[in-house]
């Protein structure tokens, strides 16, 4: 047993005020995103955790990496026969987290996931290292298996197989576009009286600003 009741920090690195922060929220995300990049402190700004809904019912979270953020929402890619993307297909809403604690930031994103175009899984997947593009084809995500030799030996069978090759993307393979529906903004304050905004969807394309309470 250990007590944590103890661990304990004073958030006084910034402030979120309304009126400082774009009408839409993909460009205040777009801000945050840059000023935790050139501040430091997190090695990979890009790392959010996506959580989903089980086909078994429960809910489920894990990291995975941002590819790219658009005014129509924020991409990453994965196997679609794994347990995410079997999820997603199952059950679209999903929520993108990230936590900047350099910055003491956080961004929750409600939002709808759709798969991208084959196009644009094509030119990512084309822009990946040999090894990450063997990697999607070798790996059944999700799935047993009996050891990691057998993975190994998988591997290094593909590597002989594509020798000289074009590695061709795995159909199970590709993006989601996440379209956000909400976006909630927490900054870190003193006295755990911490800056919530939220900017909701509404049927016009306009998004609704609240401020809620710590």
């Amino acid at each position: 047993m250990q007590d944590l009741s103890n661990y304990r920090k004073s958030y006084e690195k910034s402030e979120l005020l309304e009126s400082s922060i774009p009408e839409d929220p993909i460009n205040l995300f777009n801000r945050w995103f840059h000023e935790t990049e050139d501040f430091g402190g997190n090695e990979e700004v890009n790392a959010m955790t996506v959580a989903t809904i089980g086909l078994d019912g429960f809910p489920k979270s894990r990291v995975v990496l941002l590819k790219k953020f658009t005014e129509e929402g924020f991409i990453f890619y994965t196997n679609y026969n794994s347990e995410k993307g079997k999820a997603i297909e199952a059950n679209p809403k999903i929520c993108l987290s990230f936590f900047w604690h350099s910055m003491e930031r956080q961004v929750i994103i409600k939002g709808i996931a759709q798969r991208t175009s084959e196009v644009i899984s094509d030119n990512y997947f084309e822009s990946r290292p040999e090894g990450s593009k063997l990697g999607a084809i070798v790996s059944n995500q999700s799935e047993v298996v009996p050891s990691r030799t057998y993975l190994e030996e998988n591997l290094k069978q593909l590597e002989v197989d594509f020798e000289s090759m074009v590695i061709p993307r795995p159909k199970h393979w590709g993006g989601f576009l996440v379209v956000p529906v909400e976006v909630e903004f927490w900054q870190g304050r003193p006295n755990r009286l911490h800056d919530r905004i939220r900017y909701t969807s509404q049927e016009d394309l306009s998004w609704k600003i609240e401020r809620l309470s710590p």
